[in-house]
């Protein structure tokens, strides 16, 4: 496995720590005063979901995971599992909704999202960076709105609620970005 140093860790990787396998939360570099820097991990165990925490010296070495990546094309739900298709062998995989979690609102039928297996198993799902979504219910429009200022809740047709533009109302379609859950724009 590569190993890189601490300081290249990215939040979204996936580390061998303590021979388990860590997918990394969030990464804080540290320089506190006339101490060596060093480098704040969050990392969640793959396996069980409980959350880690270690501090690594900047010229520490990390054991980055190889994880394969393959594009599929989810189909369908079935139990807890979720049916995708590899498009170029037309082979057909179950992978656990865990691997999705909270994303699980965004997924729909044909949407191409990037699966990361290790030693064959799946690991972990990236979704496209953005959903069109559906405004289902909304504030009224105010008069006099515009784009500038406070954004208001507008619930949308998989359930989630996000911030709107004042102007925004029901029936109108808009781009969320799938990783923050926040607004990027109208769609026509």
């Amino acid at each position: 496995m590569p190993l890189i140093l601490a300081t290249q860790v990215r939040a979204g990787m996936i580390v061998n720590f303590e021979n388990e396998l860590c997918r990394v939360i969030s990464v804080e570099h540290q320089t506190p005063g006339n101490l060596p820097a060093r480098v704040q991990v969050k990392m969640k165990r793959l396996k069980d979901g409980i959350n880690r925490e270690n501090r690594f010296g900047s010229s520490d070495k990390v054991d980055k995971a190889s994880l394969e990546q393959h594009m599929l094309e989810f189909l369908y739900e079935d139990g807890s599992n979720l049916v995708f298709m590899n498009n170029e062998t037309y082979e057909q995989l179950e992978v656990s909704k865990e691997i999705l979690g909270e994303d699980m609102v965004f997924l729909e039928p044909n949407m191409q999202v990037e699966i990361e297996f290790y030693e064959g198993q799946p690991m972990g799902a990236t979704l496209p960076p953005s959903v069109v979504l559906e405004i289902v219910e909304t504030d009224p429009v105010m008069k006099n709105a515009n784009a500038t200022g406070s954004y208001k809740p507008a619930k949308l047709d998989n359930g989630i609620t996000v911030g709107v533009p004042p102007y925004m109302e029901a029936g109108q379609k808009i781009r969320v970005n799938t990783v923050d859950r926040t607004f990027m724009e109208r769609v026509k």
